[in-house]
């Protein structure tokens, strides 16, 4: 980064921290934290959007949906995390190896030889050609899938409870002014049943901050894998030699993750008093007693 820095090997002191912390795998180090910011940026939203569409159906009068919300919302949740972050994500990548080769591959052949899972050169995906940068964003995209099924059943559940915790009388009225079942859900049940799921919408964002190093399972080169890499011990053969440095790593990695959860927890708290006002919740009355 620097011209003092061009021989680590020769400087010392002050100088070689500062050439050490902006060497190139250091500034990927700070670049993984992105990663990590943006794979929340992307599967909060996401499982959102599943786990409203698994409540959803969950309710629905018609059998065969109901069926398929609360199969999926029990079977997810049943999996423990780790083993469905596992075997998920190499299914995953292996239907869509498949279902290419059908198209790219001329002998059509069955991909599983064994227990050896192979298909023509040309179905890679990403192809073994790729730059590095492809196969991270592959990785990643499986990552966001993976996490937005997971979480997206747990917050189908969520919802679920929510939505049954609004007052049937409340529902029961509506329909007798004359409101339509559609309206009835749009208009009076999904503006309630969101203070009934902030708090548990709340927990799973905090576990889903802390599921983050689960990344580095998945392949990803997260904050996690720069940690232990940029941590461990060094040689002479490196251009930073130094000793085994990951407790460091690791208590720096401890902050970050505390930090945010307590930014997260205002956040969460402050939005759970705008949508309580005016609502017949424990936290409403409070609010209007606190204003009386």
């Amino acid at each position: 980064m620097f011209e003092a820095c061009a021989d680590p090997k020769a400087i010392e002191g002050l100088t070689w921290g500062i050439c050490y912390l902006t060497s190139a795998k250091h500034l990927q180090f700070y670049w993984s934290f992105v990663t990590v910011l943006l794979l929340l940026a992307i599967t909060a939203p996401t499982a959102l959007g599943m786990g409203f569409l698994g409540a959803t159906a969950a309710r629905s009068h018609i059998a065969p949906v109901s069926w398929l919300g609360k199969i999926y919302i029990w079977m997810v949740r049943g999996v423990p995390d780790i083993i469905f972050f596992l075997f998920f994500v190499i299914a995953l990548d292996q239907i869509i190896e498949y279902s290419k080769s059908l198209f790219v591959c001329q002998d059509h052949a069955w991909p599983w030889q064994g227990l050896e899972f192979r298909v023509c050169p040309e179905a890679k995906v990403p192809l073994a050609k790729s730059s590095a940068f492809w196969h991270q964003a592959y990785g990643f995209m499986l990552a966001v899938v993976t996490f937005a099924i997971v979480f997206g059943a747990f917050v189908a559940n969520v919802i679920y409870g929510a939505m049954q915790a609004v007052p049937r009388a409340q529902l029961e009225t509506a329909e007798a002014y004359g409101m339509s079942r559609a309206q009835v859900f749009r208009r009076i049940l999904v503006p309630q049943m969101w203070v009934y799921a902030l708090p548990g919408l709340g927990n799973l964002w905090m576990i889903l901050i802390k599921a983050t190093p689960l990344l580095f399972l998945l392949g990803v080169k997260d904050i996690v894998y720069y940690a232990r890499e940029l941590g461990g011990s060094k040689t002479q053969a490196y251009e930073y030699p130094h000793g085994d440095w990951r407790l460091w790593y690791f208590l720096g990695l401890m902050v970050f993750y505390l930090l945010f959860t307590r930014v997260s927890e205002i956040g969460i708290a402050r939005l759970t008093r705008r949508l309580s006002h005016g609502q017949a919740t424990a936290a409403g009355e409070a609010l209007r007693k606190a204003a009386a």
